[in-house]
């Protein structure tokens, strides 16, 4: 039997994808269970873990949060109250129709998230007695975002619920232990301290214990956390239509059109399924991001569950592509990925090498 060394070092030195696949094959072959789990989690090691990339260093483009958008209607905000002097309700009803999109401004200084403003300005339809103004979170959205039209009545209510929050008349005092949201130091004196800081500025201490308190990027991230759950399979996506390799998106396809089509049966499907001219199911890739190690764990039983479908498939090979640092830890996570894709394993960095391992080349080839 090949000792550890020399079988992590055989799959290293593999000059070809397709070479590095079969000798992974081989470590059952060549070694006890044991044993097994340290020479997958050594090959990881050395061989993958230094092309997996964090993706927390970055956030999606979102122009709606960029600073441009931001300054344009704080500029119209300010610009309309007189440096927030005139914040009078019906100062603030009039702004919000005639300039929907600054209610962006009005709500970020209270602090209320998109839902938390729209639940609290029910409580101010109630008091007023008028069901036509109803604001929820899409009217919310639509305003700042696009700067849909707001009812004479939904300004006032909007506005109202603003002056109340400000004036701290909306809610009751906390109980032990909890803080207002008003509590803070642009709106602890109400709009005496929104006129204070819009006109001498923030201490830098102050902008960063808020960054502190509530987290940089939390609210772009939050709001893109749908992009970066696709970020790998949109990658995938534009490398096959780049060069015409046969696939199907499974997420855009209901399951019963992959089962009568190729007999894949595992739910959810794989997120791609890749198959050739005569509709012959070839492989199946599944794109996992995450940078927490006990996250990768969990997913990683997903890869052993498709290999179990591979096989019963007729031996379909399992492609993996990964991103995030979770994958680093790889006792439980990125090695036993290895041992049930026989090392098809891919990154963002690595992903242009996909192609070069089967049954890509003869896809191509055919094409």
């Amino acid at each position: 039997m090949s000792s550890i060394e020399d079988t992590v070092a055989a799959v290293i030195d593999a000059n070809t994808w397709d070479r590095r696949v079969n000798a992974i094959r081989l470590i059952p072959e060549q070694h006890g269970k044991t044993d097994q789990p340290t020479v997958y989690a050594d090959i990881a090691r050395q061989l993958y873990v230094p092309n997996l990339a964090p993706d927390f260093a970055f956030v999606h483009d979102a122009p709606f949060y960029d600073e441009e958008h931001f300054d344009t209607v704080y500029a119209a905000a300010e610009s309309a109250t007189e440096g927030f002097t005139r914040i009078g309700v019906d100062d603030l009803a009039e702004l919000f129709e005639s300039n929907p999109q600054t209610l962006l401004v009005f709500r970020t200084i209270t602090g209320l998230l998109k839902n938390e403003f729209a639940l609290t300005t029910t409580m101010v339809v109630e008091q007023l007695g008028d069901g036509s103004a109803a604001i929820t979170p899409n009217t919310i959205d639509a305003a700042e975002k696009k700067g849909r039209r707001l009812t004479n009545e939904q300004s006032a209510v909007l506005a109202r619920t603003i002056d109340l929050l400000m004036r701290k008349q909306l809610f009751a005092d906390p109980p032990l232990g909890l803080h207002s949201k008003q509590d803070k130091f642009d709106t602890r004196d109400s709009w005496d301290s929104v006129r204070h800081l819009a006109t001498n500025g923030v201490p830098y201490r102050w902008f960063l214990h808020q960054r502190h308190y509530g987290g940089a990027f939390g609210q772009v991230t939050n709001a893109t956390s749908g992009k970066k759950g696709d970020s790998l399979e949109d990658e995938v996506e534009a490398l096959f239509k780049s060069v015409g390799v046969p696939y199907i998106r499974t997420g855009s396809h209901n399951q019963g059109e992959i089962v009568a089509r190729f007999g894949v049966t595992m739910t959810p499907a794989p997120d791609f399924v890749i198959f050739d001219a005569t509709d012959t199911l070839r492989a199946m890739l599944e794109c996992k991001s995450t940078n927490d190690g006990g996250t990768a764990r969990d997913k990683a039983t997903r890869f052993r569950l498709l290999q179990t479908e591979g096989a019963r498939l007729g031996g379909v090979p399992v492609i993996a592509v990964l991103g995030g640092t979770g994958w680093a830890r790889v006792n439980d996570t990125l090695g036993p990925v290895l041992q049930y894709t026989d090392g098809r394993v891919f990154t963002l960095e690595t992903l242009d090498q996909l192609l070069a391992v089967t049954p890509f080349p003869q896809l191509l080839s055919s094409g």
